[in-house]
């Protein structure tokens, strides 16, 4: 009798530790390949525009981000990381924002914007130095922006020719939500923050990309007409400016000959525009001179200009932000009242002690670029990253002239790659 309860207790206890050995496998899986968790979120963030709700699915996957990369420190011992230029700036901006949405009562949207614009960047920033600093993380990540900008592109231009049933989700094409429903407005909703994803994905290929380098160049032939298709003015003039700057700054035959078939390529696609499509055609030459939303622009800028004036210091909270312009601008009949420029909108958000943060952020960012020790043998994308990375920040801080950065994954992906580069010099020490 005690040899059979022995061998049902054995058995018992054998499901039991397979039972428990299945629900800790995530676990496992999340401490070993924290890249695929952070690749993930990335993700979530690339379909969760400001305007439309997937029950909190961004911050969900967040807090697990966050879980898995602070335990996984814990068990490897890791100091958490803390670069002092970069972390303190954001900090600062972080405490502006929370004590700004303090002042008034509890609002889902005001903590949301808080969290895209100031918390989530600083948190990426700092768990992209933990998480890439082995080479086969940033393989991971080198496939994610390739399978990413590959997607954008491929929205990009099926929106250009009509093809509405090949774009996914389909919330993209929904005309109730956003902005720019007559352009390729990519899963952001608004031109401009698909043009300078594609931009900032594009660069960033070319940084990481050195064994598949056949593949970025397909990309890059099709990046021009993906570019177009935004129908952006500030796209199409910082995507030119950061061509020629990266053939500049990387100084190789091989940058100046994808230049060169870049602009090949998209010659061939205006004359193709031209000579074929009467309603594209219009389309393109409309908005390369309409004039209506630069003038609505400037009344915005107005507007704001003199609502910073009055609160230079403390700033405005953001109910009152937006119905103050919205009263001001009522000659125009618009759905809704932006700044659509990020340093004024900084301004009337914090004062000017916000704007001093931000742009001494930019500042400590650019000077990440300069070598901070001698080393003989930089190459591959070390050597790029050093030489691309002003001019990444320099597609972001142009187009911030022309619409509020509030976009998590623009702004993810910008600071992860500025994680990656200081995660580069834990490295190599």
């Amino acid at each position: 009798m005690s040899s059979h309860t022995t061998i049902w207790n054995e058995r018992a206890s054998e499901q039991t530790w397979t039972a428990v050995g299945v629900l800790l496998r995530p676990l496992q899986v999340g401490l070993a390949f924290p890249s695929l968790l952070y690749l993930g979120t990335l993700a979530v963030f690339l379909f969760r525009p400001p305007d439309v709700e997937l029950y909190y699915a961004d911050r969900i996957a967040f807090c697990i981000l966050v879980f898995f990369v602070l335990l996984r420190g814990l068990a490897t011992r890791e100091r958490l990381p803390w670069v002092a230029g970069i972390s303190w700036p954001m900090l600062g901006l972080i405490g502006l924002a929370v004590v700004r949405a303090l002042r008034e009562p509890f609002d889902t949207q005001t903590w949301s914007l808080v969290a895209s614009k100031f918390v989530v960047p600083f948190v990426l920033f700092h768990l992209s130095i933990l998480v890439f600093n082995k080479s086969n993380a940033r393989t991971h990540f080198e496939i994610f922006t390739l399978i990413v900008l590959g997607y954008l592109i491929f929205t990009a231009i099926a929106f250009l020719v009509g093809a509405h049933s090949l774009i996914y989700p389909s919330f993209i094409l929904d005309e109730s939500l956003g902005h720019h429903v007559n352009r390729a407005r990519g899963p952001f909703l608004q031109a401009v923050a698909n043009g300078v994803a594609l931009n900032v994905l594009g660069l960033t290929a070319i940084v990481f990309s050195q064994t598949r380098q056949k593949l970025v160049l397909l990309l890059w032939i099709a990046l021009p007409v993906a570019i177009l298709a935004t129908m952006t003015r500030a796209v199409w003039i910082s995507f030119a400016l950061s061509t020629v700057a990266v053939a500049i700054r990387l100084g190789q035959r091989r940058m100046l000959q994808v230049c060169s078939v870049i602009a090949a390529v998209g010659l061939l696609a205006g004359l193709v525009i031209g000579l074929g499509n009467t309603t594209l055609q219009d389309s393109l030459s409309d908005r390369a001179g309409e004039r209506g939303p630069i003038e609505v622009r400037f009344a915005v800028y107005q507007a704001g200009w003199e609502m910073f004036r009055e609160h230079p210091v403390s700033g405005w909270t953001a109910g009152r932000m937006y119905e103050e312009l919205a009263r001001r601008m009522q000659g125009y009949r618009l759905r809704a009242f932006y700044v659509h420029n990020t340093y004024l909108s900084m301004l009337i958000e914090f004062g000017i002690p916000g704007l001093l943060l931000y742009l001494i952020l930019f500042f400590n960012l650019f000077r990440l670029s300069r070598p901070r020790m001698q080393i003989r043998a930089e190459c591959g994308w070390r050597a790029n990253l050093r030489r691309v990375f002003p001019v990444l920040l320099g597609v972001f801080l142009f187009n911030a002239l022309f619409v509020d950065m509030v976009y998590q994954f623009v702004n993810g992906l910008l600071f992860t790659i500025a994680g990656i580069w200081c995660a580069r010099w834990e490295e190599v020490a």
